[in-house]
This record gives C-alpha cells, sequence and structure tokens, in this order.
C-alpha cells in the first residue's frame, strides 16, 4: 500500500516539478564516468568491466621492477585506476634485479620480472620475510635488432651473437661475423645489467658459461628500452635487444633480424605466433609479477591482482605481447587465491630448473614457501 501511494503522489506531481527533477537526472547521469573514463567501452577492448565491484576501496600500490614488463602493467594500472578512483599504482622501471633488491626490502607490493627470480634473491626474500606469489602474466620474445638500413643481415645463429656480444667472441666489425659483410664498425645497445632481459640474454643463451663467457664491456647500456631503440635507430652498423614490444611498436625504425632455431635450423623471426608455438628459439619467454603475500591481505592489492589476472591477456596483446594459454592464467589465479608462495624454476638445491611454463608452473613444483 505504502508503494501503491508513492506512486499515486509521484503522478500527482505539478509538471513543472516533474521537469525539473527530469533535467535533475539528465545532468546526474551526464556527470557519471563511464568504465573506461573514455570513449573506450570494455566490449571495444575485451576487458571485464569491475563497475559493478564494490568501488569504494582506498589506497596506494607499488610496483618496481622490468622494463619489459612495465608496458603490461602501466595499462593494467590505468585501466584498474579508472574504475577504482579512489587507488594510485605506481609503476616504476628499475630493471628486474632492481625491483626484486625493493621487493626483498618489503619497499613494494609487486616486482615485475622479465625472468625468474634467482637463489640469491629469493634468499634476500627469505631473510627479510617477504613471502611472495608467483605469476606469470604473458609470453614476450627477445628480438634481436639492427639498423633498418642494415641491407645485409637478414638471419644470425647463437654462435654468430656470441662473436658479437662476448669478450671472447672478438668480432669489431660485420666483417669479423662473415667475411661477406661490410668492414663495418660494430655499435651495440644492451639493456643494463640490472635488466631480466639482460640476464635471460646473456645467463640463459649467449653465456651460459660464466666461468669462460664474458658480456663485453664496450656496449652502451640503458634500462630505458626507448633508448636502445634510438641507440639502434641512429647507427647504421648498430645492433640491440630488448622486448619484442619495442620492436612491434617501433618496426618503422629499425628492423628484426631472424634467429636460426638451434634445434630445427630454420630462421625465425619474432611474431605474436611463433612467439606462442615456441619456434621462436630460444628468446620466447615468459613475464612475470611476484606478489608480496602480506600485501594481498589489503583489499587494494588483492583486487588489483584479481583484475590484472582477468585482463592479463587482453592487456599483453594490447602492448603488443602474447597472450599465455587460457589453462596458464587459470593456474595463476588458484595460486594467487589460496596464496601458494614459492617459485617454480628453482628446484630444492636452489638450482635453476629448465623446462617449458605448462610444464613447471604446477603448485607440486613450488618450492622456497614462506
Amino acid at each position: 500500500m505504502a508503494l501503491r501511494n508513492s506512486a499515486r503522489q509521484w503522478f500527482h506531481f505539478p509538471p513543472v516539478l516533474l521537469c525539473m527533477i527530469g533535467l535533475s537526472l539528465i545532468f546526474a547521469a551526464a556527470g557519471c564516468r563511464d568504465h573506461a573514463g573514455s570513449d573506450v567501452t570494455p566490449e571495444a577492448t575485451g576487458i571485464d568491466d569491475f563497475s559493478s565491484e564494490v568501488q569504494d576501496i582506498e589506497g596506494a600500490i607499488s610496483i618496481d621492477g622490468s622494463s619489459t614488463v612495465a608496458p603490461i602493467s602501466t595499462a593494467a594500472a590505468e585501466s584498474f585506476e579508472k574504475d577504482f578512483q579512489n587507488v594510485r599504482v605506481t609503476v616504476a622501471i628499475s630493471g628486474t634485479g632492481g625491483g626484486f633488491g625493493r621487493f626483498a626490502l618489503g619497499e613494494t607490493d609487486i616486482s615485475d620480472a622479465s625472468r625468474p627470480i634467482k637463489a640469491d634473491e629469493l634468499a634476500e626474500c627469505q631473510k627479510h620475510g617477504v613471502g611472495f606469489v608467483e605469476l606469470p602474466v604473458a609470453y614476450d620474445g627477445l628480438s634481436i635488432v639492427v639498423n633498418k638500413e642494415n641491407d645485409f643481415i637478414e638471419s644470425l645463429t647463437v654462435d654468430q651473437l656470441k662473436a658479437i656480444f662476448l669478450k671472447e667472441g672478438g668480432a669489431t666489425t660485420w666483417q669479423d661475423v662473415n667475411a661477406d659483410w661490410p668492414d663495418t664498425e660494430i655499435k651495440i645497445y644492451a639493456p643494463g645489467t640490472d635488466s631480466g632481459t639482460f640476464d635471460y640474454f646473456f645467463g640463459d643463451v649467449v653465456a651460459k658459461n660464466k666461468d669462460i663467457e664474458h658480456p663485453r664491456d664496450d656496449m652502451s647500456v640503458s634500462e630505458d628500452d626507448n633508448n636502445l631503440v634510438n641507440g639502434v635507430a641512429g647507427e647504421k652498423g648498430a645492433i640491440g635487444f630488448f622486448g619484442a614490444s619495442y620492436y612491434f611498436a617501433n618496426q618503422d625504425k629499425i628492423k628484426a633480424v631472424k634467429i636460426v632455431n638451434p634445434e630445427t635450423g630454420l630462421a625465425v623471426g619474432p611474431t605474436a605466433e611463433t612467439i606462442e608455438d615456441g619456434t621462436y628459439a630460444p628468446f620466447g619467454r615468459p613475464l612475470f609479477l611476484y606478489v608480496n603475500v602480506k600485501s594481498l591481505k589489503r583489499p587494494e592489492v588483492k583486487q588489483f591482482i584479481k583484475y590484472y589476472l582477468q585482463n592479463a591477456g587482453t592487456l599483453a596483446e594490447q602492448v603488443n605481447y602474447v597472450a599465455l594459454p587460457a589453462a596458464i592464467y587459470e593456474r595463476a589465479t588458484e595460486h594467487f587465491e589460496n596464496r601458494l608462495s614459492g617459485t617454480h624454476f628453482l628446484n630444492s638445491e636452489m638450482k635453476k630448473q629448465s623446462g617449458t611454463l605448462a610444464e613447471l608452473y604446477l603448485a607440486d613444483r613450488l618450492v622456497g614457501a614462506e
């Protein structure tokens, strides 16, 4: 009866008052923010709409680490902040190693990493009581690039990369690498030594034997991959390496070199397809987030990681990376929800594990839990 009486009173409001109420509703609707805070809708981006979630979460989230992972985390942060306006997410870039250094001290909530955590970094985390959940978020293909005007290099083998990038390789000109190539000085642009990309390039592929193989010390290095792009673009005899995202975004400036797959003998370039199917070898790799378990007790961090994982594949592709298989995201979500701490990429003797993401990223392979 009360509802019926209310309705009756509404319909007997004076016409002028009805108009005023209608205009108020129109202006209120106009003042509401859409999902993305722009003309891009969730349907257009494929990003899940969190507008129905509780919007009163507030706080600050700190991220540091890999310059390779930073574009994905930045995209996640910007999109998340538009749904959760009272949360501020900062994304810094100090390289994977630098990020782990801060993370182990409890200075950051999340560490971006372009390689798995190392034994000494894990030990630092344990020393300071920092447990973490290890979450893969995308695939990347480390790209070897040359100047756009370079018309003599189409592909390189790992042995040729050793000749170029190692002290022991001895190549100072392109003719030293191949007698048919010009006598042009080689100028190298590389990520900084704190970079996970540097570690992966040298430690996992080009300089596996650290006792007898050493990176050249005359390389131009930077933690900012944009500086490397500009360096290679500005030197005709230049070569460099960084994540595929920066190559995909700068194909008008630089040229990717095909890499001879050691197993098949075929020269393969970095594309979304070859990175995902593993034929771009040995330079395909997963990218990670490491999340402080204690930080996950805070609602803003918990909600951000939930958002990140639900949208990681879409976000990765938007910034020119490759989405992981759905099964890996499902495993990552289970690890996050159950707070499964530790790493999958070291064994009980703290030695590096080799294998595919599907083989290694399993709950029963976790070591180093808090």
